[in-house]
């Protein structure tokens, strides 16, 4: 437009004087680059693209509200879909809107995590800041585009047409297909997030449909239909995509309820009023909302957005003393072989002489910490799962527990206890004994804390006022965001280490708070103890649940059938108890799930029968440089390679559904013209699950790799393999 004026505005003053031809075409351009910014800013439709020009971002205003839409290779990811929060006093900043200002800026750099899956992390966006008003009320939503997908969030700062800063509602969208699938656990029930995932059209996602299919949860619920996030989808058009959120920080759980018509929107966990959501005394900062987007499954797990929408830790705040490792534990004969118990009698299982003993072997073989679970007062056999009874104690042991030994005689062999606090969902009184029990912990060299917060009836966190009136939170509500926030703060005071069961789900502050270890979030190994996760429920973590960062699993069970008794001290074997995997597989587990802290979870007569295997345990590592997805279908397969971050070598887990594969596998991520050392755990043809699961076997050779170099594995059904290469 600027070229064709000043072409124009050259042919016809030919004649004119030359001086003043030039200062009036200068007033002219001037006066013309003034509209053109007036209008860049006013106009409604925004365009921004990600910096490889695939993703396109849409902004526009109809009609006073605000919507965005994505698309990446022409392809829809995102239709038009709309934005905006409802405050207290029936204040919606999202109607009337016009834009005041818009601004854009780019980053492209890089950073690198002290320990994590990546050595380097590359950061490069490209940011649309847009500045809005309702004409009483200015409030800024800002996008960034990414390679890999979009983030938005709100922010709303102090000014004088607010006096009440607290959220009713948000209704940002998400506008999918209809017959676009999703996989998905129910919000708004009763168990958090430990629940089997279902599989079907955006429109079914209800509790009637998951009672129905997978878990009857009609017996306890409030009625709300909606999907926690991670929420996986597999489009029609072929594209893969994942609806989370990142930094949740002082605000309250996403989850996205289905409208119809493919469209899902913002549905926060509201406080115990059941109206207000989130309760701000100023400003409002939300969490990121982020569609991470792919082309197929696998690159879905190669993404780092969550991390790159944190923040890097406080300059001022050291946290050189997170370490990653891996922990035994006094624990699953409870939870698992019901052998002993967690409380006081003839078969406790946190008694000082087997404690001692556990210390010895995971101590020869180089482990760097014990939990021990049942070890404080509070522990009785009808403990759990309602959120009351008898509260625990953090800071007193049972009589047959002796941590002052127990503590010294572990640290003297180069191993230190792992401390368990579970709450039993009684936050007030764990809050009241946090500190102490910390500086216990500080006292005995203990480093990582296992926290739990069992308490399995929907929003029935009990909050006790100072007239002794008691109101329910939900677990995923503001107020248990702030607790789980508040157990990080003063745990890093203290310099320990937390991996949470029963957590609010991971959005990334790890890299902001490293002592934030690992947690669980899911169903995990221990259900399998007890009950069952199914076989094909592995297959579907990595493509859920650990796309919002690690899992406290709890892999390495080798004893996988006859395992459980009765009851304690019966001898009776429950004949009907059988984890849905093989030796195999749980080798894999250790590679394709991460967590910088892992678990061996068996027993140690277990793992002595399989010595050979156990050696994988201990040679894994659970820190890495470099990850590349080899292979991989949603809820079916995945096989992943990972490198070691303190030598060459590569490890790679493969796990399948319940039907067999037989998978090459290309090797071209290891150097060519190098050669390697292969040792590989993987089934027999006579392994399964469920027939035959602790049949496996080893396979070693060396290669020198070439550009087409691969080598053929066989998977059993509901299997697995393990590799580890070592560079020569």
């Amino acid at each position: 437009m600027i070229k064709g004026f000043f072409k124009l505005n050259s042919t016809n003053s030919a004649n004119l004087n030359d001086d003043y031809n030039q200062k009036n075409n200068f007033s002219i351009i001037y006066l013309l680059l003034i509209f053109i910014l007036i209008s860049c800013t006013n106009t409604s439709n925004k365009i921004l693209t990600s910096p490889d020009n695939k993703i396109e971002l849409g902004f526009e205003i109809i009609d006073g509200e605000a919507f965005y839409s994505i698309n990446k290779d022409d392809k829809s990811v995102i239709k038009k879909s709309k934005l905006g929060i409802l405050l207290e006093n029936k204040l919606n900043i999202g109607k009337n809107l016009e834009i005041i200002k818009v601004s854009t800026s780019s980053k492209n750099s890089s950073w690198s995590p002290d320990f994590g899956e990546f050595d380097e992390i590359i950061d490069n966006y490209k940011n649309l800041d847009v500045s809005l008003s309702n004409g009483e009320i200015n409030f800024n939503i800002v996008f960034r585009v990414y390679n890999d997908g979009v983030a938005f969030k709100y922010h709303v700062p102090n000014q004088s047409g607010i006096t009440n800063y607290n959220v009713i509602d948000e209704y940002s969208e998400f506008n999918l297909n209809s017959d676009d699938t999703a996989w998905w656990i129910p919000g708004f029930s009763y168990r958090r997030y430990e629940f089997l995932y279902a599989e079907s059209a955006i429109d079914k996602i209800s509790k009637k449909f998951f009672s129905e299919n997978i878990e009857d949860i009609s017996y306890d619920t409030l009625g709300i239909d909606a999907a926690h996030t991670p929420l996986t989808i597999k489009k029609t058009n072929g594209l893969h995509v994942s609806i989370h959120e990142a930094k949740l920080i002082n605000y309250s759980s996403m989850t996205l309820a289905p409208r119809g018509d493919g469209k899902l929107e913002v549905e926060l966990y509201p406080w115990s009023d059941g109206i207000t959501k989130v309760k701000l005394e100023k400003e409002i900062i939300s969490p990121w909302r982020y569609i991470q987007i792919a082309d197929n499954s696998s690159e879905l797990l190669m993404s780092n957005l969550i991390l790159n929408l944190n923040d890097d830790p406080n300059e001022n705040k050291d946290f050189s003393w997170v370490k990653p490792g891996k922990y035994m534990g006094v624990w699953w004969e409870m939870i698992g072989t019901n052998e002993s118990t967690w409380w006081e009698s003839k078969y406790h299982g946190a008694k000082t002489e087997k404690v001692k003993n556990y210390l010895d072997f995971a101590s020869k073989h180089n482990f760097d910490g014990l939990l021990v679970e049942g070890w404080n007062k509070g522990w009785y056999p009808d403990w759990c799962c309602r959120g009351d009874g008898i509260p625990f104690s953090f800071t007193e042991t049972f009589d047959d527990f002796d941590i002052d030994f127990l503590s010294n005689y572990g640290l003297e062999r180069n191993i230190s206890l792992i401390g368990h606090h579970e709450t039993g969902g009684q936050i007030q009184s764990y809050e009241n004994q946090m500190e102490d029990a910390f500086k216990m912990y500080n006292k005995y060299g203990i480093k990582n804390i296992k926290t739990g917060y069992v308490n399995d009836v929907s929003k029935n966190i009990k909050i006790y006022d100072e007239n002794g009136e008691i109101s329910k939170e939900w677990h995923h509500g503001q107020y248990m965001v702030n607790h789980f926030q508040k157990v990080i703060d003063v745990a890093a005071k203290y310099k320990l280490m937390i991996k949470t069961h029963e957590p609010i789900k991971d959005t990334g502050l790890r890299r902001t708070f490293p002592n934030f270890i690992s947690r669980e979030g899911a169903k995990g190994q221990e259900f399998n103890g007890f009950s069952s996760n199914g076989v094909n429920h592995a297959t579907d973590l990595p493509f859920t649940r650990l796309l919002s960062g690690p899992m406290d699993y709890t892999p390495g069970v080798f004893q996988l059938n006859n395992f459980r008794y009765t009851e304690p001290g019966s001898g009776i074997i429950d004949k009907d108890a059988i984890i849905p995997s093989t030796i195999a597989k749980e080798l894999a587990l250790y590679v394709v799930y991460y967590s910088p802290m892992q678990m061996a979870a068996d027993l140690p007569r277990h793992y002595k029968k399989h010595p050979e295997a156990f050696e994988f345990i201990k040679a894994v590592p659970v820190d890495w440089s470099d990850k590349v997805v080899l292979n991989s279908e949603i809820s079916q397969y995945v096989t992943i390679a990972r490198k070691d971050k303190n030598s060459e070598n590569w490890f790679v887990g493969g796990i399948t559904d319940e039907k067999d594969r037989t998978f090459e596998l290309d090797l071209s991520f290891l150097d060519v013209g190098h050669n390697y050392k292969f040792k590989i755990f993987k089934d027999k043809t006579n392994t399964h699950w469920k027939e035959n699961p602790m049949e496996y076997e080893i396979d070693q050779f060396d290669l020198k790799i070439k550009n087409d170099s691969s080598t053929e594995i066989y998977i059993a059904p509901g299997g697995g393999f393990a590799m580890q290469i070592e560079k020569i």
